[in-house]
């Protein structure tokens, strides 16, 4: 699943046929981390962990793909018979997946020969940033739902099948119940829900048999979909099914006054002796929807959420980097105007108030004395995993305890205040070093 290995940048593979020709093999350190939040962001709930890792484990050049390069790259047999004994053999270090973190704090640092550090930077930065884009927004869908369920309904509108899959585990690290890509269930072992399509009823003459025939195909945990005609005239067949023998176990609503909706559909099946049908809407919403229907106290039990979902359509993109922080023991900084970096190894220490909410975060040298607890563990040594992959409910409940943690102003839809990280003097003094030594 994560791809070839010439699923990459090409200055990648440029800067490693000249890293080979001059020798240049030394450790390197690189940090992957975010410059800035959006404006719409008060943290990131970092994901995909488990995914880098899988990928930094398993990365190869196959004999195909170093032949294509060699015919229509413009490399020569000395590189791509380099590259075909390419291993990663780095350490790592990283926050547990499902950690809260903010700007200038790493999500990773990367520690290996230079030339496997610089390959894995573009498929590392495209697995965690993607992950982490729409964990952290199905976080604040979480945040407002209460104890409603959430259910990933984003595949059909996502970028493309990877995007898909990788979309339905983010959304599960953030605390979704579920996912109705049917791969992703198989692979990440994410419950599956899911309902039927207007185009069931409409391919019936009537949409009382339509029902009838979708009850009697899936007894038990049949959901039916109320608004292809009439959503109140639906809801009363619902009723007749149940009286019937039928049982249905939910209701869907996908268009109009959700709210209004919701509360018609509830009256209708209370009066009819159906309360234990429950109630899930859907249809383009994302965390400001699903907060005015909770605020408006809809009837509604469960959400299918999607297009704005997987695809973070406030908030598109995220302005993260993967950059050198010491080659062959020497610091080194990056000053380029808007995008400067802090040169070194680092460690991010977190400071919670009696309340378990996070006080302060402080980033500082590895070296440095602990100010609180550290974040960045090994998680992976040689080129191999220090530990088995974690489950993801094991994740889920980390970033669960994680969200718990955020002060009120940071965990806000509207207008979050991110927390500030503090940056070490140590930092700043090896800074003001290294701008001195380049001149």
């Amino acid at each position: 699943m994560y791809g070839p290995a010439l699923l990459t940048d090409l200055y990648q593979l440029t800067m490693l046929d000249a890293y080979r020709r001059l020798g240049f093999g030394a450790t390197a350190v690189f940090e992957l981390y975010a410059r800035r939040l959006p404006a719409e962001r008060g943290y990131l709930l970092v994901a995909g962990l488990e995914t880098a890792l899988d990928f930094l484990e398993s990365v190869r050049f196959t004999a195909a793909e170093t032949a294509w390069l060699r015919t229509a790259g413009g490399f020569d047999a000395a590189f791509c018979d380099w590259l075909s004994g390419f291993r990663f053999t780095g350490d790592v270090y990283a926050p547990p997946e499902g950690t809260v973190l903010f700007a200038d704090e790493p999500w990773l640092r990367v520690v290996a020969p230079l030339p496997e550090a610089q390959l894995v930077e573009s498929r590392l930065m495209n697995l965690l940033h993607f992950q982490t884009l729409v964990a952290s927004k199905a976080a604040r869908c979480r945040s407002v739902a209460g104890g409603r369920q959430l259910i990933d309904f984003g595949m059909r509108r996502a970028h493309g099948a990877e995007a898909a899959l990788l979309a339905a585990r983010a959304c599960a690290v953030a605390g979704f119940d579920g996912t109705a890509t049917v791969e992703a269930g198989r692979r990440f072992g994410i419950p599956l829900f899911g309902t039927m399509a207007h185009s069931f009823v409409q391919a019936h003459d009537r949409e009382c048999v339509a029902f009838d025939h979708y009850a009697q195909c899936h007894p038990g945990r049949v959901t039916l979909l109320l608004d292809t005609y009439d959503t109140l005239a639906a809801a009363h067949t619902v009723v007749r099914l149940h009286r019937a023998g039928r049982p249905v176990h939910a209701v869907r609503i996908d268009s109009g006054d959700l709210a209004a909706g919701a509360r018609a559909v509830r009256d209708v099946l209370d009066a009819g002796g159906s309360r234990d049908v429950r109630i899930l809407a859907s249809g383009n919403l994302d965390e400001h929807a699903i907060a005015a229907l909770v605020d408006a106290r809809a009837p509604i039990d469960a959400f299918g959420v999607g297009s704005r979902l997987d695809t973070s359509a406030d908030a598109p993109y995220l302005d993260c980097a993967y950059k050198l922080q010491e080659y062959d023991g020497v610091p080194r900084r990056k000053r380029s105007p808007g995008k400067a970096t802090w040169p070194g190894r680092k460690q991010v220490y977190r400071r919670l108030d009696a309340d378990g909410r996070i006080a302060a975060d402080v980033v500082a040298l590895e070296s440095e004395p602990p100010v609180g607890t550290p974040l960045l563990q090994s998680v992976m040594r040689g080129g191999r995993r220090v530990r088995p992959a974690e489950p993801l409910g094991v994740v889920a409940a980390r970033a669960a305890v994680n969200l718990r943690s955020l002060p009120a102003s940071a965990a806000r839809l509207v207008n979050p205040e991110p927390v500030v990280p503090q940056i070490s003097g140590a930092i700043r003094d090896l800074a003001a070093t290294a701008d001195a030594e380049a001149g």
